[in-house]
């Protein structure tokens, strides 16, 4: 798989992530370095023991970088949660962690199958 066709299976930015940081190698460095990311453990695990504050944080963590290397999809869900997150209280709707979950599984799962190549 090459790095435009695992963007395209993500429905990702590509090509607005490749005018950013105009190489890519780079767009492809910084997309695999994703991979040890921990904002999403540090989400679900913060979820888990009630530190929605916390929470929050790597909500918006994980949103800000699923933005900056044009993971839309990642970003639309993670913007989602971090809405409801907003102020430190417990999110209304308990299914957003889960549509978090499911796209940030798909996207490691698409990033690993082009480290592997």
């Amino acid at each position: 798989m090459t790095l435009r066709e695992c963007y395209e299976q993500l429905q990702g930015d590509y090509d607005g992530t490749l005018g950013r940081l105009c190489s890519e190698k780079l767009v492809e460095r910084f997309a695999l370095k994703f991979l040890t990311d921990d904002s999403f453990a540090l989400l679900e695990e913060s979820m888990n023991i009630g530190n929605y504050s916390e929470a929050f944080r790597a909500a918006h963590t994980l949103k800000g970088v699923s933005l900056n290397l044009g993971f839309t999809k990642l970003y639309e869900v993670s913007s989602e949660i971090t809405e409801a997150l907003r102020g430190g209280e417990q999110p209304q709707n308990e299914a957003l962690l889960g549509k978090v979950r499911d796209e940030y599984q798909r996207t490691v799962n698409l990033l690993q199958e082009l480290q592997n190549g």
